[in-house]
């Protein structure tokens, strides 16, 4: 059991990246852990590369709306992380997405937020960020939604089971909260319910973690809304599940429940592939 003692906590202009920056200075005094702010997002003169034929004068002007945007962002850092020793502001050659993904692969884990489509600050983050992010680096992830009042993370939570290597990363990653949880819950979907849940039971026994079993009832090709659902009926203030993906034609193709989750999530979901 590894306690995440190095953590990357994406920074961007959304509004609710300041409560990023709060539930990562909880996170690392919890684990006496280290924290690494990275400012990242898409500059203006990518995501608007004809404006580069105005000439050098509006490819100005755009790096410097680039700077303000990021001076904003450490401003709301600065006064969210209280001047906590533990959080420490970094910014690399142009903070583009994919320089977060290099240095993920230094870090224990992300914490990330679900991206919020009517969030104008949210333009410069590529829609298919977070899940990118998983899947590229392999590196674990607190995907924090961008609606609704976080008042605590890890006291109730909720397992997503399946016998995959996923979901196995997926609760070694979460034993740290669940060694500390008041309530752990697990639920599985698929044949054999009984002998499944047993053998991860013993297994969490092992840790000192005292589960409440759930049998889903059948596998489900889009499990996705009846985890939130559970979620929800349980009180839940953490989900920990697997990210199911693989590449297809450059691009990445979801499995229907991780999907589902990032979208519609409503609550923090700790997410490994």
């Amino acid at each position: 059991m590894q306690t995440p003692k190095s953590i990357l906590l994406h920074i961007d202009g959304t509004a609710r990246c300041v409560e990023r920056v709060q539930i990562t200075r909880q996170l690392a005094e919890s684990f006496d852990a280290k924290a690494m702010a990275l400012y990242s997002v898409t500059p203006l003169l990518l995501r608007y590369p004809l404006a580069i034929e105005g000439g050098a004068m509006i490819a100005g002007e755009l790096a410097k709306l680039d700077d303000e945007y990021r001076d904003q962002a450490h401003s709301a850092f600065q006064a969210a992380s209280a001047a906590s020793p533990r959080l420490t502001w970094v910014e690399l050659t142009d903070g583009a997405p994919w320089e977060f993904a290099q240095q993920a692969l230094y870090a224990d884990l992300m914490v990330l937020g679900q991206r919020d489509a009517t969030d104008e600050a949210s333009a410069g983050i590529p829609p298919d960020f977070v899940p990118n992010l998983l899947i590229e680096t392999g590196r674990p992830a607190l995907v924090l939604p961008y609606a609704g009042p976080i008042a605590h993370i890890g006291r109730n939570v909720l397992v997503a089971w399946k016998q995959t290597r996923e979901a196995a990363r997926a609760v070694s990653t979460a034993l740290p909260w669940l060694v500390r949880a008041d309530h752990v819950h697990v639920v599985y979907y698929g044949d054999s319910p009984d002998l499944v849940l047993q053998a991860l039971q013993r297994y969490l026994q092992t840790h000192g973690v005292v589960a409440t079993m759930h049998c889903g009832g059948p596998e489900q090709g889009d499990a996705g809304d009846a985890l939130l659902s559970l979620a929800a009926d349980l009180d839940a203030d953490m989900l920990v599940m697997g990210c199911y993906g693989h590449s297809r034609a450059r691009e990445w193709v979801l499995g229907g429940a991780t999907r589902s989750v990032l979208q519609s999530m409503t609550l923090p979901v700790l997410m490994v592939h």
